[in-house]
């Protein structure tokens, strides 16, 4: 088996390339030209990856890669995926995230239109819910340029499902975090802030709201859900999440408590980090995974916590 993973040097890429990679797949990672490589998280198997250039900007190039590659099972992961970002650059976000999906499924149709595809929805979609908790008929309600953007990159793919037979699904997943995280998202942008604070490194740590309430898992967990998704009979959509929701400050408390450290002691408010319009609450219910999948998370939230401190300790020289 072959799978192209668009967006193979982030968090989800890395991960799942290890488990492709442990399932005996040939592994095929779809990368943008850049003058420096960022291969950090896919530097302990990078002489077992095959790499292709290509830009989800450029259908000519996505039609290139799938040529060379031919790969049963394409993995589509590529965005610009960090929320705040997308209010400063939301013309890019909608290319890269919205409309990135149209010209990689028309590459799938012209090229390899019966590889499966897997599509990277996104919790962000639901925004401001319309239920608690959220599932695969909760009413979206995108709340950012990127949750916008996902949500066009969702029913794209569920309209060419529809309308020309390709086996194309979407994983809405739920926050999913690990020490891959990049330190721009919030989580790892505590546990680095801690690790350092610890280390003498820095004073302080300067967040947005504490309030924020989150589903969050664990990014190897998650992967393992995608991989399921395209092994099944018939493509669907499903929610994946761990069905449990903490703040922004219970993340703190167990990240600061694991250091012996009191979080209000170096935690400062600053109005900078906080968004044009939050997201107040999201939380998933799974079950249509846990059943037809059989997945379910392994990591509970305080071990991942706790799991991504230690690693930026490390990290660190700690």
């Amino acid at each position: 088996m072959k799978a192209l993973i668009t967006g193979i040097t982030g968090q989800d890429g890395s991960y799942l390339a290890d488990l492709l990679l442990a399932k005996g797949y040939q592994v095929c990672g779809m990368v943008r030209r850049s003058s420096t490589e960022t291969f950090e998280r896919i530097g302990h198997i990078r002489d077992r990856l095959q790499l292709v250039q290509a830009d989800l900007l450029d259908p000519t190039s996505l039609v290139q890669a799938l040529r060379e590659v031919r790969p049963a099972e394409i993995y589509n992961l590529a965005a610009q995926s960090f929320v705040p970002t997308s209010w400063s650059q939301p013309v890019l976000t909608g290319e890269f995230t919205g409309l990135g999906v149209v010209r990689m499924l028309e590459a799938v149709r012209e090229v390899c239109p019966e590889a499966r595809f897997y599509q990277a929805s996104s919790s962000e979609m639901f925004g401001k819910v319309r239920e608690v908790p959220q599932n695969e008929l909760t009413a979206f309600h995108p709340r950012s340029p990127y949750a916008v953007a996902k949500t066009f990159g969702h029913y794209i793919t569920v309209n060419y499902r529809e309308s020309y037979g390709l086996f194309a699904v979407s994983g809405i997943l739920f926050n999913h975090e690990s020490p891959r995280r990049g330190r721009e998202f919030v989580t790892r942008k505590i546990s680095d802030g801690v690790a350092r604070i610890k280390l003498g490194l820095a004073r302080e740590l300067r967040l947005g709201t504490l309030d924020a309430q989150r589903d969050w898992g664990y990014a190897g967990d998650y992967v393992r859900a995608m991989w399921s998704m395209l092994q099944q009979a018939t493509p669907e959509d499903f929610v994946i999440a761990t069905g449990q929701t903490h703040s922004v400050r219970q993340f703190l408390e167990i990240a600061f408590d694991h250091v012996q450290l009191h979080w209000q002691d170096y935690v400062v408010q600053d109005p900078r980090f906080l968004r044009p319009a939050e997201v107040d609450q999201l939380v998933g219910d799974a079950t249509k995974a846990r059943e037809k999948l059989g997945w379910k998370p392994t990591v509970p939230f305080e071990e991942l916590v706790r799991m991504m401190v230690d690693a930026d300790l490390e990290l660190l020289g700690g």
